[in-house]
């Protein structure tokens, strides 16, 4: 596994800057912004020289691009801004190898209308379901163009709440582009600390080969977020599992500062050594 981080954590706006710190701080691999880039989180025209200097960076840093952000609300209530961030995900699928990589994040979507982090009780109707599956649909054929795959993952707050809603949502694309990025502090959240271990490993169990990208953000015990090692989160019965199942690919810290960076780099890259 190699430990990375979302190049966001680190201010700039300029790929060869934000690249820079990462690797300085202790990480081999990012989960790529365009807004590291200047451009925004989702923009919807990238330009070739753009992409080119986010290759450059990723190649005389040596670290490797595991994913870009390409994160909307898919199921927005407000279907311009849906239809917006489509454009974007496109715009950005479009360039995706030229910088580097073949996997692209996603946000299954809250029906929230102000925020796609934020818990909506018609998350939980077939309908919104069904919204969701349509976007997906116009999504994976994107991510078919341009021979890319799309990373989901599964938010307490989101449609895609859960290891099961997961592995619902993959059984309704067979052999699609979908994969899963799995973080521990999501599916354990609300869940008591008795129960940790059984329902890491049951999601490690139903989601095994789906998973492409795990992220690493640990919790406190009131339920708010932290850097991984200073939670509740039980780093070495998650990352033996991931080993288990022959998970080798990056591993994305976030839910920290800058600051904070190495330390957590340091922790991971640790952990792992003594799988």
């Amino acid at each position: 596994m190699k430990v990375g981080i979302f190049a966001k954590t680190f201010p700039g706006d300029a790929p060869a800057g934000v690249l820079a710190a990462c690797h300085a701080a202790g990480f081999a691999s990012v989960q790529y912004n365009m807004a590291c880039s200047g451009l925004g989180s989702l923009p919807e025209v990238i330009s070739e020289d753009s992409a080119r200097q986010v290759a450059d960076a990723a190649a005389r840093t040596g670290i490797q691009l595991a994913a870009i952000s390409a994160t909307y609300n898919m199921t927005d209530p407000d279907a311009r801004r849906r239809r917006s961030g489509r454009h974007a995900f496109a715009a950005i699928a479009g360039r995706a190898a030229e910088m580097g990589t073949t996997m692209l994040s996603v946000c299954s979507g809250s029906m929230d209308p102000h925020d796609k982090w934020r818990h909506h009780p018609a998350n939980d109707e077939p309908q919104s379901w069904a919204e969701m599956c349509r976007e997906f649909e116009n999504i994976c054929d994107i991510a078919e163009r341009h021979d890319i795959f799309i990373g989901v993952e599964p938010e307490v707050a989101n449609i895609v709440s859960s290891a099961a809603k997961a592995a619902q949502l993959l059984a309704e694309f067979p052999g699609s582009r979908l994969r899963i990025i799995l973080d521990p502090a999501n599916i354990l959240e609300d869940v008591p600390p008795d129960q940790h271990r059984r329902t890491v490993d049951a999601a490690l169990d139903l989601l095994g080969p789906a998973i492409a990208l795990a992220h690493a953000k640990d919790r406190h015990g009131d339920g708010s977020v932290a850097p991984a090692g200073t939670g509740i989160i039980d780093w070495s019965h998650f990352l033996c599992g991931l080993s288990g199942i022959g998970f080798d690919g990056p591993l994305i810290a976030h839910g920290m500062t800058a600051g904070e960076a190495p330390a957590v780099a340091a922790f991971l890259t640790d952990r792992i050594a003594r799988l």
